[in-house]
């Protein structure tokens, strides 16, 4: 039982990593498990993470849309030299070339001469084979894509909180349950003493209690420590000092799952960020293809610049421009292009594989959910059931006990069934809880308003 006990508490150690830069809640104000989901969503730096990948993704599509733009380069330098071509052509552009520059003396050496330049240069591209369209459709889908993984990211570290919250809920209650155990041990001491005082029993039985009464306070001790460190867990998941006290409001009580059957999740399971991510996956693939593709057209530009050329900063200028229009065609590279189109297909051939598998397991994840939670509600009625049959069994063994009809083996049996079948019920109430929130998360549903959250 210590073992199962354990195990379920240590589902703990499964948190979402978060910055403690909230404002701080008040020590002993009601905390509900809506109101830790949307702490965890405002300083998950996961979720942070997933908003900047959208605002990443919602930056791609300006840069693919600027392909359609014209640039416009301005360039200012200053140069000094006296390279003689350097000298020759500087002093035309400047429009001071003279009848003394003919000199051949001048011509091969001539003096340093100053050129400041001022250019601005202006390209449009006219034909790319729609190569910038389908960059922006990629990058488009990029940004849907992005907003998929942040609905998964939410709903990982929504179930995450579940989790935790209750974590600490099921370590307090398994603390008190120890401490009532403890409780009714001590008073069957109390009742083996008077007994064996009274000479109707022996030594042995008030022996037996005290290492019984032992046994139980060693799983009070472990109880207490686990409830400690859970809602350490539980502040490190809200962002929050580590010692920060809470008082739970949303209790480990059964929840009804309502009218929707396997079906309706199994429906809502097509709309699950995991399928929709998928399938913008194999769209951008696509895309990535048709890009691919453009790289084996020529590209036309065309091209006007206006240049001005002076020998001091603000003076002895001349002007000049062109403007002009360009193919560039690069038809061989070691048939490079070819190989990066069958390359960007074999990558969509891929994509699509992976979609297909990625619906396979959600579809496979939601009918494992709803197992698991229609076998933890069961799990509860019978754990309810055998709670208050234990606790009637043991009722009667101590009435027995005390009227030398049953013996001390029988009362401890009692007391040990009793307080097993407490956790028992424990460990189902979380498990239905943690398996209604993983349901709608398994079905792709899962968000800070659902109905897994009363």
């Amino acid at each position: 039982m210590r073992k199962r006990i354990t195990e379920r508490i240590a589902v703990l150690g499964i948190v979402v990593p978060v910055v403690c830069c909230l404002t701080p809640l008040a020590a002993q104000n009601g905390l509900s498990l809506k109101e830790a989901v949307n702490v965890a969503l405002t300083s998950n730096p996961v979720i942070e993470a997933a908003v900047a990948g959208e605002h990443q993704a919602e930056a791609g599509v300006r840069i693919a849309s600027a392909g359609r733009l014209p640039s416009v380069t301005v360039i200012e330098s200053f140069t000094r030299s006296n390279n003689p071509v350097f000298a020759f052509g500087s002093l035309l552009n400047q429009r001071r070339f003279g009848p003394s520059n003919f000199e051949i003396e001048r011509l091969n050496n001539p003096d340093a001469l100053n050129l400041f330049q001022s250019v601005v240069r202006v390209e449009q591209v006219l034909f790319d084979a729609n190569r910038a369209k389908h960059a922006i459709q990629a990058a488009r889908l990029r940004r849907e894509l992005s907003a998929e993984q942040r609905r998964a990211d939410e709903a990982a570290a929504i179930l995450a909180v579940v989790r935790t919250y209750f974590g600490v809920a099921l370590a307090d209650e398994s603390l008190r349950v120890a401490e009532q155990t403890k409780t009714t041990i001590e008073a069957d001491l109390a009742r083996a003493q008077a007994l064996f005082e009274a000479g109707m029993t022996t030594k042995s039985d008030v022996l037996s209690v005290k290492v019984h009464l032992a046994a139980v306070e060693e799983e009070r001790i472990r109880a207490t420590s686990q409830a400690e460190i859970a809602r350490a867990a539980l502040n490190d998941a809200l962002g929050l000092e580590l010692d920060r006290a809470h008082s739970l409001v949303t209790t480990l009580e059964p929840m009804a799952l309502g009218s929707d059957g396997l079906e309706t999740f199994v429906r809502s399971a097509e709309g699950h960020p995991g399928v929709r991510g998928a399938a913008l996956a194999t769209e951008v693939a696509a895309a990535e293809t048709k890009i691919a593709k453009t790289a084996l057209w020529p590209t036309v530009t065309a091209q006007a610049m206006a240049e001005a050329d002076r020998g001091r900063f603000a003076s002895q200028a001349g002007g000049n421009w062109l403007a002009g229009v360009s193919l560039e065609w690069q038809v061989w590279k070691g048939s490079e292009h070819r190989a990066r189109v069958a390359a960007a297909r074999y990558a969509a051939d891929r994509t699509e594989a992976l979609r297909r598998r990625v619906e396979s397991a959600v579809q496979l994840r939601v009918r494992q959910a709803y197992s698991e939670w229609n076998a933890a509600r069961a799990r509860v009625g019978v754990a309810e059931a055998a709670v208050s049959d234990a606790e009637e069994s043991h009722r009667i063994i101590q009435n027995r006990y005390d009227n030398g009809l049953a013996d001390v083996t029988e009362l401890i049996r009692g007391e040990t069934t009793s307080m097993a079948t407490s956790f028992r019920r424990l460990a189902a109430l979380y498990d239905l809880r943690v398996a209604r929130a993983g349901l709608d998360e398994a079905a792709g549903i899962l968000t800070a308003n659902s109905e897994a959250l009363r």
